[in-house]
């Protein structure tokens, strides 16, 4: 069970202030460093996140497996190079990221944890070859996925936010909402409001 918010950072330090705040759910992604630098900050997550919050790390599951995290994500591409015998013999759990219906067959084939969708709306993060999927498609990716946990991401807001649940997204997942905030620790407390609200909904 994924909890239904989850934030993505681009930096360790983030969780010195957000996982005081109740973050459960967060995934480090990391671009344009070193090995070493990524090891590091996957270390430092680690123990920030020990007992308190699930980290999911992108891309490096090979540094995962050997810092002794347990969740690990990946994109289409990583999934190309990806041993991904060795993920699940170290026991790992797995995120897929998805964009359209092959992607989606793709990752079902894999028995991943969860399967993220995007983008949902336009989003600023990174310019994207696929169309904003919508609403509907959370629906429709659902309905196909059953009780696999579904995870949305792209351009969401916590305005956003109740249509996209209420459509059958398991969690909601965020980077520029509350990164680029003008207060960050402030967004994340509302995005947490919110998810609470809906988990007791």
């Amino acid at each position: 069970m994924l909890a239904p918010f989850y934030q993505i950072v681009d930096d360790a330090r983030w969780l010195d202030f957000f996982v005081p705040l109740g973050l459960e759910l967060v995934q480090l992604r990391l671009k344009e460093l070193s090995e070493a630098e990524v090891r590091a900050q996957i270390r430092a997550a680690r123990d920030i996140c020990a007992g308190r919050c699930q980290l999911v790390v992108n891309d490096y599951w090979h540094l995962a497996i050997e810092e002794g995290c347990d969740f690990v994500h990946l994109g289409q591409e990583d999934l190309d190079t990806a041993d991904l015998g060795a993920i699940r013999q170290a026991g790992l759990r797995l995120g897929v990221s998805t964009h359209d219906g092959a992607e989606l067959d793709r990752a079902l084939a894999l028995n991943p944890d969860y399967i993220a969708l995007g983008p949902i709306y336009p989003t600023v993060l990174k310019a994207m070859k696929w169309d904003p999927q919508g609403v509907s498609r959370v629906s429709t990716c659902k309905a196909r996925i059953g009780a696999l946990p579904l995870v949305a991401i792209g351009g969401l807001t916590v305005e956003r936010a109740p249509a996209v649940w209420a459509s059958g997204a398991d969690s909601i997942c965020v980077v520029t909402d509350v990164l680029r905030h003008d207060d960050p620790e402030a967004r994340l407390t509302e995005w947490l409001a919110a998810a609470k609200g809906r988990a007791s909904a």
